[in-house]
């Protein structure tokens, strides 16, 4: 059986207490669950987090996900479990029932999974190896999509994933290539994954294709750049959405469904649609796209009587002197103005 690694103090270990201290990822003594995929950086996250644990004290897992994508899922699994075993280090591993055929449908099926083992074996919190390469794919993935601010900033350092359990990724201020020279450095062998070469999958193609053009041509810093962009505009969504809860909460009917305009007249766009877009997460049936976002916007100078064709679910918004209102039944004055 592999003995415990040999604990390294390097700069990356030193740049991490640092990073952990400074923005408050983690607590001493807390109980951390971390996913390892069997990659560069998954390993190099564990490895980290196995170094530093004295410093810290943290109960620490590891956690596997098999998504059974490919013909050497199992043997990957059993890889991660020969190393934690080696590692002293309790080990839980998932298997998907169902094969996922999205990227999306195997990410929201991991998450699920993870939350179900830091449940069942209370850990308070999992940590993913994401980087600041993944945040520059995020952010130009979604990009391309046309996401707003929200989406360019998706990958942050910290999140609840349910009111008990916080996801965290520590590594997000490093680079795929300093994840790849850590694991060479401590001998850790990487689990080749054949599916991050299939250019079938956007992200791959971003990865190979997209962000080497872009670092040959335009800015050989690019992943750090695009990093740099979605942590400043994590800090600008944050302030943003904070305010347009106030401004909801002020603007609010408390009885029933309906926005005062006159209210929102007064606050600058970029918080009319943020606050419009909260509303409609409450009301609406399934998250508001950015044209349903935009017809309710439009309301809050329209003539009087103005009304919107329907909403999913049914639900037609109109205007009624300093209301807006949004009708769950789906009727509306049927001689107003249609946008």
């Amino acid at each position: 059986m592999q003995s415990t690694p040999k604990r390294l103090w390097t700069s990356l270990h030193a740049h991490l207490h640092r990073l952990l201290k400074g923005r408050q990822l983690l607590k001493r003594g807390q109980t951390v669950l971390v996913a390892v995929s069997g990659g560069q950086d998954s390993l190099c996250l564990v490895k980290l987090l196995l170094d530093l644990q004295p410093k810290w004290g943290w109960r620490l897992a590891i956690a596997h996900c098999n998504h059974r994508w490919r013909t050497d899922a199992d043997a990957n699994a059993e890889y991660i479990q020969h190393l934690a075993h080696g590692w002293h280090v309790p080990y839980y591993v998932q298997t998907a029932e169902v094969v996922a055929t999205s990227e999306a449908a195997a990410r929201e099926w991991r998450y699920q999974a993870l939350v179900a083992i830091a449940q069942q074996h209370q850990y308070t919190c999992v940590v993913t190896g994401h980087t600041a390469s993944d945040r520059a794919e995020t952010l130009l993935y979604n990009l391309i999509r046309g996401s707003g601010a929200d989406g360019l900033q998706a990958l942050t350092w910290k999140r609840f994933l349910t009111p008990e359990i916080q996801l965290v990724r520590p590594l997000l201020s490093l680079t795929r290539a300093e994840t790849r020279q850590f694991c060479q450095e401590t001998q850790l062998p990487i689990w080749e994954d054949a599916t991050n070469h299939d250019l079938t999958y956007a992200r791959n193609r971003i990865r190979r294709e997209l962000l080497p053009y872009l670092q040959t041509h335009f800015n050989p810093q690019t992943e750090q750049a695009l990093s740099q962009t979605a942590e400043l505009l994590q800090a600008d969504v944050a302030y943003l959405e904070a305010q347009a809860t106030v401004l909801l909460q002020q603007a609010q009917h408390p009885d029933r469904p309906g926005l005062n305009r006159l209210l929102l007249q007064h606050a600058a766009l970029a918080l009319q649609r943020r606050t419009v877009r909260q509303f409609l997460q409450q009301t609406l049936p399934c998250a508001p796209n950015f044209d349903q976002i935009e017809k309710l916007v439009n309301l809050i100078t329209a003539p009087n009587r103005t009304q919107t064709d329907p909403f999913p679910g049914g639900a037609i918004a109109h205007v009624e002197d300093h209301w807006i209102w949004l009708n769950a039944d789906g009727q509306g004055d049927q001689s107003n103005r249609k946008l």
